[in-house]
């Protein structure tokens, strides 16, 4: 691999950290708009559905159809995905966005220890290591706002969130229906069986609040786009050019981001105890991380292209 492709491989690795990091950054403002949690993901998705199916279908070409086998795998690993992301938007209402986007990065730690609980993966010690540093950093940020403890709930959100995206992980992973399929495909039926969540939230739409104004709009739209579709268009990118482990270490710039945003537009309080406590669980992500078999690293992953 030469350099320019490495190089590229780890501006899609930042871009899509970045863009992922910009959740709380067009969620904020609908909620200050009056708009619901569940409103605001049903657009989201729903959106986000749209916009990829299009392109997928009438600019890439992308076969869309999917076998009776894919359907059910497909199904629950869209509504584990979007499980995941209702309890980190609920966890917004909580707490502080650019902590609770830092707490979710613990979501690689709990992918190792689901492999080596249900995949027999041998338990490392740099493994235990990292858990006990990411308590630590957790423990960092329970006073940091004016001194408040955090809501121990909305912490318990988080770690719903990051739990549910680390058996997301380990699902498409290690499913064998859908571990080859086209990404982009997989993408496209992940967020489309998601949207169940909400139509079942909100009542069979009875309760999804209309917006009214364009402003709001954009806001949907940006979010559907930024951290949703480009950012996974962009991960996946990153991983097939220079593998999962760099694309995942450029990962810890979604946390910063979203502090960044947090403290920037949404005014939050960035106190010398919140970044101790932010860069403590990082060192703990990035042990795991780094310490993986490096053979992964190198090995690109494979994905099938289906076209019409």
């Amino acid at each position: 691999m030469n350099k320019n492709s490495k190089f590229a491989g780890a501006i899609y690795g930042a871009i899509a950290a970045a863009c992922y990091g910009m959740n709380p950054l067009f969620a904020l403002p609908l909620y200050s708009a009056h708009v619901g949690v569940n409103s605001v993901l049903f657009y989201r998705y729903a959106l986000a559905t749209l916009i990829l199916g299009i392109w997928l279908k009438f600019f890439k070409k992308v076969h869309l159809r999917i076998s009776r086998h894919e359907f059910l795998p497909l199904l629950t690993m869209g509504l584990i995905f979007s499980f995941s992301s209702y309890t980190l938007f609920k966890s917004y209402t909580y707490m502080d966005a650019g902590i609770a986007s830092t707490i979710l990065f613990i979501y690689p730690i709990l992918v190792s220890l689901i492999m080596v609980m249900f995949f027999k993966e041998k338990l490392r010690f740099m493994t235990v290591v990292s858990i006990v540093l990411t308590t630590c950093g957790i423990a960092l940020l329970y006073n940091g706002k004016e001194g408040q403890t955090l809501n121990l709930f909305g912490v318990f959100l988080v770690f719903l969130s990051a739990l549910s995206y680390a058996i997301y992980i380990t699902g498409v992973k290690n499913i064998p229906s859908i571990a080859k399929m086209n990404s982009d495909k997989m993408i496209f039926y992940v967020m489309l069986f998601g949207i169940i969540i909400y139509v079942y939230n909100l009542d069979f739409f009875a309760e999804l609040q209309v917006m009214h104004s364009p402003v709001l709009w954009f806001y949907a739209t940006a979010l559907a786009l930024l951290p949703t579709i480009i950012s996974l268009a962009a991960m996946t990118s990153s991983i097939k050019i220079i593998g999962a482990t760099p694309a995942a270490i450029l990962g810890a710039l979604e946390p910063v981001t979203a502090i960044f945003f947090g403290v920037v537009i949404f005014h939050e309080q960035l106190t010398v105890k919140i970044c101790v406590g932010i860069l403590t669980i990082l060192a703990a992500v990035l042990i795991i991380i780094l310490k993986k078999d490096s053979n992964a690293a190198a090995e690109p992953v494979k994905i099938e292209d289906e076209t019409e």
